[in-house]
């Protein structure tokens, strides 16, 4: 049989327990204490009303006259039980020096021997203390009655029994325990109000649990590759994991920084800034292509923004290349289906005998393809580039579009560093011809000129020069208004594609400032649009050191 475990008390019960236990224990000893003080201040306070009523009756002239008479009780009797009932005391005694009574509140214990201390009395001095006499336990204040000779003729002895003494304080404490009570009560509920607050915030949950989720979130924190950001109702950075340093390139301890001051691209912190969720946009930072997804915290008033990054810069080449790669696929088709036209040319001309004018035509056309690339190779002899050109001279063709080599091009294999990869080369020079051709095409004489060649005129010690790479087309060109957003993620002048548009440029400029180059453009010779740029040719003992967008 399953033996069902109690499931601990929540951290608000927990809580809430010890909170009402506390305030019960400190109202029960301020009660306790209060009491034994209340008591204490009681007695004191009996012995002064005892010695102030037992001052007054032996200060009284009638009293002194009184006693010179033949029956002393007779006067005295009355003016004591006046005296007791208006000062509310229980007993004031009169006797003559020897201690025998003159009067008393019991009728009978006149004329008797008085109970108590007088030895201090009788030496002039007036005290007080805690006796049991004839009315019980009582405290009293004794004091002399001395003639105008200073001589001691008498004793007054005034008290209040200690039964009166612990109805008063009696009376108090049950006042004060009515208040602790109340404010035991209004402990506890105040408790409870806030210990519901704090059940809701945390869920129910007891301290176990809440240890153990916050070392799964610490654990899940770091252990996710992509990029976590936390931000606060103010856009103030409230966490942020590994992954989220490395992707935003932010390094010490930022929690607590505006995300203003990251110094993030504009784009990209206007996102972070934003009210409104965005989902999967692209952003660009100095050296990755990051998507971005941000969502509000739920709960009432704005708590917060969580935003989620993820690395595309891979991937995003990688989309880039299969473009490519789908645009040759293209050209490929049509070049294999004019060629399929060209062969059946050829055969029927052999059919119809003619095979001198066969051959002609055949020779005619690998001399054509032979001449364009010889042209490519000529002008620029890098493999990487040379085919990049001769896969988008087809791809151009195909399009309508004329793209050649220009005479000044001139790169000679083997010139590039290590520190400038082809990939890169093939990203900047691939979508600005690609951009040039989506401008030239449907222009009257749609044509691109590409350029490609070294510059060695900045020198240096450690520079070998400059790589420039020009792109022209005779598109509409670029307006100057808009010269100086012609290169931000998502500016564009054309209708938007399946995969989105404004990307091209912002890569070419995030790949061109990675490697300390420039980027600039102008207008043409002829009309359209000139993408001009320059790449430091360092040698490898000047490594790149990196730029920011």
């Amino acid at each position: 049989m399953r033996i069902a475990v109690p499931r601990p008390r929540s951290l608000a019960g927990q809580l809430f327990a010890m909170q009402a236990v506390l305030i019960a224990v400190v109202v029960a000893g301020y009660a306790l204490f209060t009491y034994v003080s209340d008591r204490g201040q009681a007695e004191e306070a009996a012995r002064r009303q005892a010695t102030a009523v037992a001052r007054s009756v032996a200060d009284s002239p009638s009293v002194r006259e009184a006693i010179h008479t033949s029956d002393p009780t007779a006067e005295l009797q009355p003016y004591a039980l006046r005296i007791m009932r208006d000062t509310e005391v229980d007993f004031v005694t009169i006797m003559n020096p020897r201690g025998i009574r003159w009067t008393h509140p019991d009728a009978s214990e006149i004329g008797r021997h008085f109970r108590g201390n007088t030895e201090p009395a009788l030496k002039g001095r007036t005290f007080t203390e805690t006796y049991t006499g004839t009315l019980g336990p009582s405290v009293r204040a004794v004091t002399p009655i001395e003639d105008d000779d200073k001589r001691i003729v008498g004793l007054v002895s005034a008290g209040i029994k200690v039964e009166a003494i612990s109805r008063r304080v009696s009376d108090q404490v049950t006042a004060l325990f009515g208040v602790a009570a109340g404010a035991l009560a209004l402990g506890a509920v105040g408790t409870y109000v806030i210990n519901a607050r704090l059940r809701r915030h945390t869920h129910g949950m007891n301290a176990a649990e809440l240890s153990r989720m916050h070392d799964y979130h610490q654990a899940a924190l770091h252990a996710v590759r992509e990029g976590l950001l936390m931000l606060d109702g103010q856009y103030r950075v409230a966490l942020i994991n590994d992954g989220g340093r490395e992707l935003l390139g932010v390094g010490g301890d930022v929690v607590g920084a505006s995300v203003a001051d990251l110094g993030l691209p504009a784009p990209l912190t206007g996102t972070l800034l934003s009210s409104q969720p965005r989902v999967d946009e692209v952003h660009l930072t100095a050296d990755r292509v990051l998507v971005v997804n941000t969502s509000p915290v739920s709960g009432g008033e704005r708590r917060g923004t969580v935003v989620t990054l993820r690395d595309v810069t891979e991937l995003q080449s990688l989309m880039g290349e299969l473009d490519s790669e789908r645009g040759f696929t293209q050209a490929l088709r049509s070049q294999a289906h004019e060629a399929a036209n060209r062969l059946h040319t050829v055969v029927s001309l052999i059919e119809l005998g003619r095979a001198e004018e066969a051959v002609d035509f055949a020779t005619a056309e690998l001399e054509l393809a032979q001449a364009l690339t010889d042209q490519v190779v000529a002008a620029v002899s890098e493999p990487v580039l040379a085919a990049l050109l001769l896969g988008k001279t087809a791809q151009a063709n195909e399009r309508g579009v004329e793209l050649v080599v220009s005479r000044e091009s001139g790169l000679d294999d083997g010139l590039l560093p290590e520190s400038l990869p082809a990939r890169d080369l093939v990203t900047i020079l691939g979508n600005l011809i690609d951009n040039a051709v989506d401008a030239a095409q449907g222009s009257a004489r749609a044509r691109v000129t590409v350029t490609a060649s070294t510059d060695g005129s900045s020198g240096g010690a450690d520079d070998g020069g400059e790589l420039v790479l020009r792109v022209a087309d005779t598109g509409s060109g670029v307006d100057p208004a808009y010269a100086s957003q012609v290169f931000e993620r998502g500016f564009t002048t054309k209708p938007a594609g399946p995969g989105g548009r404004g990307l091209g440029l912002a890569l070419v400029r995030q790949a061109v400032h990675r490697h300390e180059g420039t980027l600039s453009v102008a207008e043409a010779e002829g009309g359209g649009a000139e993408f001009t740029v320059r790449l430091p040719l360092r040698s490898a003992a000047a490594p790149v050191s990196g730029g920011s967008a």
